[in-house]
């Protein structure tokens, strides 16, 4: 892996931001990479669009803003609307189908997961929806290990939510494995 440049797109509230915070932090805290992760959204606390820019890479990184991402994350129709378009040919569209319907033809693989309605009906609690995204993220590219996220969670969870948030990076890694 020479450079991977990835958007994580949503609204507030749904944790894209955290998501792409523990990547990158997986990648250079646990898996000997250089990582730089940047975010921008909109005013409103929760509910507003959402962008987490990261970049994993054997190189430096001189530069932490992604114009063209190899993986694209979208988890609301607003982003998908706003950001398909930017894809890197070639490169990975990951969306959630609860909130997003692919409406066009990007030249990139699409992929859409029902990992909000697994996360509500394994676990019932759509905070770890996330983590979700994130277990289902490194099931279908193998961008960092599931134990390097682990590692990361166990230093930014309470200890009572750790357990919650395994299983949900479970259930992401569970979805990507049965969608191959």
């Amino acid at each position: 892996m020479a450079r991977t440049r990835l958007i994580f797109s949503g609204s507030g509230g749904q944790g894209v931001i955290t998501a792409s915070i523990i990547l990158a932090e997986a990648a250079a805290l646990h898996e000997g990479q250089n990582a730089v992760q940047a975010q921008s959204y909109g005013p409103e606390a929760r509910g507003g669009a959402t962008r987490a820019d990261v970049i994993i890479s054997e190189e430096e990184i001189r530069f932490p803003k992604v114009t063209q991402p190899n993986i694209l994350i979208c988890l609301t129709q607003e982003a998908y609307n706003k950001f398909s378009g930017i894809i890197r040919p070639g490169g990975l569209l990951l969306t959630d189908s609860h909130f997003v319907v692919q409406e066009r033809k990007v030249d990139a693989r699409q992929v859409e997961m029902g990992m909000y309605k697994e996360v509500m009906q394994e676990i019932g609690r759509p905070i770890v929806f996330n983590i979700c995204m994130l277990g289902t993220l490194l099931g279908l590219t193998g961008l960092v290990r599931p134990e390097s996220v682990m590692r990361v969670l166990e230093d930014r969870v309470p200890p009572d939510f750790l357990d919650m948030n395994r299983r949900a990076l479970d259930t992401g890694l569970r979805l990507a494995h049965a969608s191959a």
